[in-house]
């Protein structure tokens, strides 16, 4: 083969070559289209409109009346600070425990694969289990392991989930994503070169100087990654609440998802529930946009820089 023909351009394709390539992702296009938009387009439909299930012929068109009212609704905005407050505070406590856990499993030591499948176990287990096992085998103020191991300090007695919504609600979520968090870190740890923490090392760099500067710059990319799906994840959280506290008392542990059930479910209001699905999903894309521009400009800026 000649120098000329291996630097001549590809012949561009035509319009057969090209749908003969896409063919057969068109099925999957479609089905992925009916079962994710076609919904969506519906709960469009209906927050226009003024539908509830408790009074025939209460279907009418209303325009944005249903979105005036979402935000006018003071309990919309507690919801939404309980969401923040759940999202941000088990992240932030998963990704915490994640990294210590991931640096520990990073070392080798006897027993380190049954240790790892251990603390893999919680994120395995279904959240209505998860749940349920935190409420009555765990925080029960009777008989719960919780009030085992503080009774003989004098801290028994303790209604954890009535006392302390928000913080059963946390703990629960926390113990069940901080293994999400560990298996990404510890990709990330796994993958970092070890000759240049050897390097570090001859020159006398302390452990601590080592992951300050050389492992916690490298795992940025997956710290960012594992906040962003664990942010996704989480901020629909409704198995926990359901199970733990029912949004109570009142709606201190309400987030949006409980109150976007509360609304279809309790006051079977299908306009406004659209309405406030719609708003829940707004926000949640315009969330996840910001969170992948800032990681896909620290991973470009650090490719960039080395």
């Amino acid at each position: 083969m000649t120098t000329a023909q291996l630097t001549a351009a590809p012949k561009p394709l035509g319009r057969k070559e090209k749908w003969a390539r896409r063919g057969p992702l068109l099925p999957a296009l479609i089905f992925t289209i009916i079962i994710t938009q076609a919904p969506f387009l519906a709960t469009i439909i209906y927050s226009l409109h003024s539908w509830n299930l408790l009074r025939p012929g209460s279907w009418g068109f209303v325009g944005l009346d249903n979105y005036v009212d979402v935000f006018t609704d003071s309990e919309f905005y507690t919801a939404a600070l309980n969401t923040v407050v759940v999202t941000a505070g088990c992240v932030l406590v998963s990704l915490v425990l994640g990294i210590a856990l991931a640096l520990l499993l990073d070392r080798p030591f006897f027993g380190r694969g049954v240790v790892r499948t251990m603390l893999i176990t919680p994120f395995l287990i279904m959240p209505v289990a998860s749940a349920l096992l935190w409420k009555t085998s765990m925080l029960n103020p009777t008989y719960g392991l919780v009030d085992a191991v503080l009774g003989p300090i004098g801290l028994g007695g303790i209604d954890w989930v009535g006392q302390y919504p928000m913080t059963s609600v946390l703990i629960a979520l926390v113990w069940r994503w901080t293994p999400f968090m560990m298996l990404i870190v510890l990709a990330g740890l796994q993958s970092q070169p070890r000759d240049v923490l050897e390097a570090a090392k001859v020159d006398g760099a302390t452990a601590w100087q080592a992951f300050r500067y050389l492992t916690l710059p490298f795992l940025r990319r997956y710290i960012q990654l594992a906040g962003l799906l664990g942010s996704i994840y989480v901020v629909n959280t409704f198995d926990e609440i359901f199970m733990l506290t029912q949004g109570g008392p009142g709606i201190a542990t309400t987030n949006l998802p409980y109150y976007l059930y509360q609304r279809v479910f309790q006051g079977f209001d299908v306009g406004q529930a659209a309405a406030l699905g719609v708003v829940v999903v707004i926000l949640t894309i315009i969330v996840a946009t910001f969170a992948l521009r800032a990681i896909f400009t620290a991973v470009s800026g650090r490719e960039v820089s080395e």
